[in-house]
């Protein structure tokens, strides 16, 4: 799918309604599977390379080697050590068509960790290069990277036509500045691979008739307007780290005074801005790279990751278990009755349903928090969401997330 999907805050892009007449729905549910290495077992299954694998996670044994890193907008070079793991050969059990990794870390100063996977061929493809802060590295996806098996995008691996990924490796790299013992912990990594169809509409699911709203905090996005450009455009493109700070704090988790520290005292809600911070990709020149955002709520001790779901009726199985989901999704203004808007992508949370069936979400593209609880048609939600294909105001065709969501617990 393309960037635009992944990102753009609503208030971005206000859309007229569709001029083609949609294709019909296929009634089949994709394939979808996610898998993690997330316990001494499971590290102990892949291969250990300068690093030790505890019930507390991955971590620099002794360094299997070093290498030089230069940051020129940080205007440093260092020298760092390293140690990998690599993870049996894992086969979802289906041919997928795309891959989101999704990792959980915690990375103390003068370190930092890569992600990488391999599918069918012997290609390395890089999923990003990740720390908790920006003073050491710069935070950020890889791009150009292609060759006959697939490419990736941002965050996403996608196979090339005729070569399906049907098994898969991830390669996680620790560094630490070399002379030091700080060490990455990496306390999960694992994927999501799908194989969902070109769709513009899907079937609308059966409502369980049970409502459930959780107290999920409201912050708006628009409240940030104009606010640290620097990243990402500022707050008007903040959909998805407004979202995702909305579901750490209602684990009741939040930045400390100290990590606020560095935000405008006058500027509200400065939690948002630094979740802006910490989720910021420099080569996508955005917030809104997945796993990146799941990697950040991790550093919370909270479990976090990147998967599709298949329908709002397996989402309503996680708010009944007190697990609000954030949703990416696309539409024109006339596809989301009340929302007021239309959008080339977007991220929200959804927190809850009406006994009826319908979405309860907080939607960070509001003019004021107060104003950020919506309640939207399931039918119309279900659609933006779960489909991958939609028509623009222009007749042209766009992308859609296909059902990704972010799924954030204890």
């Amino acid at each position: 799918m393309t960037r635009p999907t992944r990102l753009l805050g609503a208030s971005l892009a206000v859309l007229a309604a569709a001029t083609a007449a949609p294709a019909p729905a296929s009634a089949a549910t994709p394939p979808v599977s996610f898998h993690q290495w997330s316990s001494p077992r499971a590290f102990a299954s892949g291969t250990a390379d300068g690093v030790a694998h505890s019930r507390a996670g991955l971590r620099i044994s002794t360094p299997a080697g070093s290498v030089e890193r230069t940051e020129p907008e940080l205007g440093t070079t260092r020298r760092y050590e390293f140690g990998t793991w690599t993870s049996p050969t894992h086969r979802p059990g289906f041919d997928a068509t795309q891959l989101v990794a999704s990792w959980n870390a915690t990375t103390p100063a003068g370190t930092w960790l890569r992600v990488e996977v391999r599918g069918s061929g012997q290609t390395w493809f890089t999923l990003g290069d990740w720390a908790s802060g920006d003073q050491d590295i710069i935070r950020s996806s890889v791009p150009g990277q292609s060759d006959a098996t697939g490419s990736v995008d941002v965050d996403t691996f996608i196979a090339a036509p005729g070569v399906p990924l049907n098994a898969y490796q991830l390669r996680v790299t620790l560094f630490r500045a070399e002379g030091t013992r700080a060490t990455p912990t990496v306390s999960s990594v694992g994927a999501m691979t799908s194989a969902v169809p070109d769709r513009f509409t899907v079937p609308t699911s059966k409502p369980s008739g049970v409502g459930r709203e959780l107290p999920v905090p409201r912050y708006s996005q628009n409240v940030h307007v104009g606010q640290y450009p620097q990243y990402g455009g500022g707050g008007e493109a903040w959909c998805s780290p407004t979202s995702t700070q909305m579901v750490v704090e209602y684990w009741g988790k939040r930045p400390s005074a100290e990590d606020l520290s560095w935000v405008d005292p006058s500027f509200a809600d400065p939690s948002v801005a630094h979740a802006a911070r910490a989720t910021y990709d420099h080569d996508y020149d955005g917030t809104g790279n997945w796993p990146f955002n799941t990697a950040y709520a991790a550093t919370y001790g909270l479990k976090a990751h990147v998967t599709r779901l298949k329908s709002l009726a397996e989402l309503e199985s996680h708010i009944a278990r007190g697990i609000p989901v954030i949703t990416s999704q696309s539409f024109l203004e006339s596809e989301l009755d009340g929302a007021g808007y239309g959008t080339a992508g977007h991220l929200m949370t959804v927190i809850g349903f009406t006994p009826e069936g319908d979405v309860i979400a907080n939607d960070p593209a509001s003019p004021s928090n107060e104003a950020v609880r919506r309640v939207y048609d399931r039918a119309q939600f279900e659609t933006i969401w779960l489909r991958t294909k939609r028509h623009t105001a222009t007749g042209a065709v766009a992308s859609g997330s296909g059902g990704i969501a972010y799924i954030i617990s204890r």
